[in-house]
């Protein structure tokens, strides 16, 4: 079924940390938000925290904002999520690394 409401539209620009990545998709054709891939590899210890670039800015028209919420098996096999979840990407922020922590119990 189509939306019911107007395309809306935001530029993005790949940063040079992000060549060759893809870029934000719908995994499912009933998936309700977009999948983002970090643009760097890293290993995230328990209790670790870490900001994560996603290798590209955005142009979020004025009004808007952007949620980012972890995939729910993340937290449920590895323990890792955002500590202020869901986060927020005003309209006036254009490349942000998204902080991620593992809650995780070391041993």
């Amino acid at each position: 079924m189509p939306s019911p409401l107007p395309p809306i539209d935001i530029q993005l620009m790949r940063l040079p940390n992000g060549e060759g990545l893809p870029v934000p998709a719908y995994a499912t054709a009933h998936a309700a938000g977009m999948d983002v891939v970090s643009a760097e590899e890293i290993i995230l210890n328990p209790g670790d925290r870490h900001p994560v670039a996603t290798g590209f800015a955005l142009a979020i028209p004025e009004g808007y904002e952007i949620q980012v919420r972890p995939r729910s098996g993340l937290a449920l096999k590895h323990g890792i999520t955002l500590p202020n979840a869901p986060g927020t990407i005003d309209a006036d922020i254009h490349d942000t690394p998204l902080s991620w922590v593992n809650t995780a119990n070391a041993g």
